[in-house]
C-alpha cells in the first residue's frame, strides 16, 4: 500500500469517528487527507471501498501476529494466547478510533455489505484464536471450555473499556480527566487481568 493511500485512511478513520460514515462524503475526505476527489476515488472507487480497505489495513497487523505466534513450536497454548492477548491490548489502545468505529458499523443495521464486510476481514483472527484455544483442549491443556464464548469475553472486555471513556472511568472510579487509553499502567493492567483470566478459566489445576 503506498504512504498516500494509508495516509487518506488515517484521515478516514479520523472523520468516520467524528461525523460517522454517512456523515462523511468523499469530498470530507478529500479535504481532510488534503488530496483532490480524482485521488481519493481513484484509489478507492467509493466510500465504501475505501471502509473496507481501512478495515484491510488495520486488520493485516494483528492477523499476521496471529500467524507469527501460531506457527511458533516454541510456545506451548497459554504462551500464545498471551502474547496475542498482548498485541491486541497495545494495537487497540493505538487505535481506538478505528475499534470504536468498527463497533458502531456492527451495531446498526443500515448498510448490511459493510457489516458482511468488516466480519469477512476480521473473523480469521478470532477463528485463529479459536483454533488455538481448541488445541490445548485436545491436547489435554486446557479443560473443556466453550471456545467461542471465551473469545466473546475477551472482545467484550474490549469493548467495555475502549467505546467510552466515561464509562471507563466510571469502572475504575477515576475522575473525569482521567484519560486510561494514554496510561501505560492501566495497560498493563488490562493485559495483566485478561492473561490471568485466561490462565485461570482454561489451565487445568
Amino acid at each position: 500500500m503506498t504512504d498516500k493511500k494509508e495516509h487518506i485512511i488515517n484521515k478516514a478513520i479520523e472523520l468516520f469517528a467524528e461525523k460517522g460514515f454517512e456523515g462523511t462524503s468523499i469530498r470530507d475526505l478529500a479535504a481532510k487527507a488534503e488530496v483532490n476527489v480524482a485521488m481519493v476515488n481513484y484509489y478507492f472507487g467509493s466510500k465504501e471501498k475505501l471502509f473496507e480497505a481501512m478495515v484491510e489495513l488495520k486488520a493485516a497487523y494483528l492477523k499476521g501476529v496471529i500467524e507469527e505466534v501460531s506457527k511458533d513450536n516454541s510456545l506451548n497454548e497459554i504462551q500464545k494466547l498471551d502474547r496475542i492477548v498482548e498485541s491486541y491490548v497495545n494495537k487497540m489502545f493505538s487505535n481506538r478510533l478505528f475499534h470504536r468505529i468498527i463497533h458502531q458499523e456492527l451495531m446498526v443495521h443500515q448498510r448490511e455489505n459493510i457489516q458482511d464486510s468488516i466480519i469477512n476481514i476480521v473473523s480469521p483472527n478470532s477463528l485463529a484464536i479459536r483454533n488455538l484455544i481448541e488445541s490445548g483442549i485436545r491436547k489435554g491443556t486446557f479443560r473443556k471450555v466453550d471456545a467461542p464464548l471465551v473469545i466473546a469475553s475477551i472482545f467484550g472486555t474490549f469493548n467495555q473499556v475502549l467505546l467510552s471513556k466515561k464509562m471507563c472511568n466510571k469502572l475504575l472510579d477515576k475522575n473525569p480527566d482521567y484519560v486510561p487509553y494514554e496510561d501505560s499502567k492501566f495497560k498493563k493492567r488490562l493485559i495483566d487481568h485478561l492473561t490471568d483470566l485466561l490462565h485461570t478459566y482454561l489451565l487445568r489445576n
